[in-house]
C-alpha cells in the first residue's frame, strides 16, 4: 500500500511549487482544459478533504460520503478556484494536514473495510491512498509551472501506465494499443499499434499531458480524455 511518507513528499513538492505563484499565476490556464492553476490546486484541496472523510468512513464504519454529488464537487471546485494564491496555498496545506490526521488513525484493519466513492465505485479504503498521491503527482503536473511528467517517480509511473492501459482495453471507440518504455523495458497492451518512449513520456501522452512529441508510433492515434 502507498505510504503517507510518499504522499507527504509528492505534497510538501507541490506546495513549494504553489508557493511561488502568486495571484497573477493562479489565474493563468493549466494543462487541463477551462481550468486555471487556481482550478486544479482548490481541487487538490477538496480531494483531501474528500479522502479523509472515506478514511473516516472506514475507521469508524459511520458513512461520511466523499462529496455530496459530482455536481457538489464541481461546484466547491468553481467557486474557489478564483481566490487569491496565498489563499489557495493554505487551502491545499490544510487540507492535506486534515488528509495525513486522518490516514495516521487508521488502524490496520480499517483499511481492508469497503467504501463507495462519489461515482459509485466500491473499493477498500487502502484505494483512498493510492488515489490520493496519484492526484497530488498528476495535478503538479497540470500546474504547468515547472514540475513535468520526467518528475514523476517510476513507482507511479509503472502503476499508471498498467492501469491506463487496461482501461483503454475496456473503452468502446479507444486505440488498440501496445506500448513499451524504452528506458525500464515495460511493456503494456496487447493492441496492433506499437507506441514506444520512455515510461514516463507515453504515460503523460495516454493522459493527456502530453501531445507525444518524441514518442514512436503515436503518430495519428487519437486518444480520449482520461483523466
Amino acid at each position: 500500500m502507498i505510504s503517507l511518507a510518499e504522499i507527504t513528499a509528492a505534497t510538501h513538492a507541490l506546495l513549494a511549487t504553489a508557493e511561488r505563484l502568486d495571484d497573477r499565476d493562479v489565474r493563468e490556464p493549466s494543462l487541463l482544459p477551462g481550468w486555471t492553476r487556481g482550478h486544479v490546486l482548490t481541487h487538490v484541496a477538496r480531494n483531501a478533504d474528500g479522502g479523509t472523510r472515506l478514511l473516516t468512513w472506514a475507521r469508524t464504519g459511520v458513512e461520511t460520503r466523499e462529496y455530496p454529488s459530482l455536481e457538489a464537487r464541481a461546484a466547491e471546485i468553481e467557486e474557489g478556484a478564483y481566490r487569491p494564491a496565498r489563499v489557495l496555498l493554505e487551502d491545499v496545506r490544510q487540507s492535506a494536514q486534515r488528509f495525513a490526521a486522518a490516514f495516521t488513525l487508521m488502524p490496520d484493519e480499517a483499511w481492508g473495510r469497503v467504501v463507495q466513492w462519489t461515482a459509485g465505485a466500491r473499493h477498500p479504503a487502502s484505494r483512498a491512498a493510492d488515489a490520493r498521491l496519484t492526484e497530488v503527482l498528476v495535478h503538479h503536473v497540470d500546474l504547468d509551472a515547472g514540475f513535468g511528467p520526467a518528475d514523476w517517480p517510476a513507482s507511479l509511473t509503472t502503476r499508471m501506465l498498467t492501469a491506463v492501459t487496461a482501461s483503454y482495453s475496456r473503452r468502446d471507440g479507444a486505440p488498440d494499443l501496445r506500448i513499451r518504455a524504452t528506458d525500464t523495458g515495460e511493456e503494456h497492451g496487447r493492441g496492433d499499434v506499437l507506441v514506444t518512449g520512455s515510461a514516463a513520456a507515453l504515460l503523460a501522452w495516454l493522459m493527456g499531458r502530453s501531445p507525444g512529441t518524441g514518442l514512436t508510433g503515436a503518430e495519428g492515434v487519437t486518444l480520449p480524455f482520461l483523466y
